[in-house]
């Protein structure tokens, strides 16, 4: 049996700062800074991840991620809450767009 080298370095205590960081964030912006909270933890858990041997980068900005956000948030709303199904889905896939092997 072949063995793969994947695996996930990051902590828990790391995870719950940055997570929390995150949440301060998005509540003293009121939500505007959603998309920089979503970048920071996304970047942190990508960087602390390795597949096959090889660790992942993130390369996501903030910036490019506000358009989407206020696309989707303003779909959610004219769908009355229906688009919010699809949101996880199209941050995914951002989030997949935005990833590299970085070795």
């Amino acid at each position: 049996m072949e063995e793969h080298n994947s695996y996930f370095d990051g902590g828990l205590l790391q995870l719950i700062g940055w997570r929390l960081l995150g949440i301060i964030v998005i509540a003293i912006s009121l939500g505007i800074c959603t998309p920089w909270a979503v970048c920071m933890v996304e970047n942190w858990k990508v960087k602390h991840t390795v597949i096959e041997g090889r660790r992942l980068a993130f390369d996501g900005k903030a910036i490019q991620l506000f358009g989407n956000w206020i696309k989707w948030l303003l779909l959610t709303i004219i769908t009355l809450g229906i688009f919010a199904f699809w949101v996880a889905i199209k941050m995914k896939k951002w989030v997949t767009k935005h990833t590299y092997f970085a070795n």
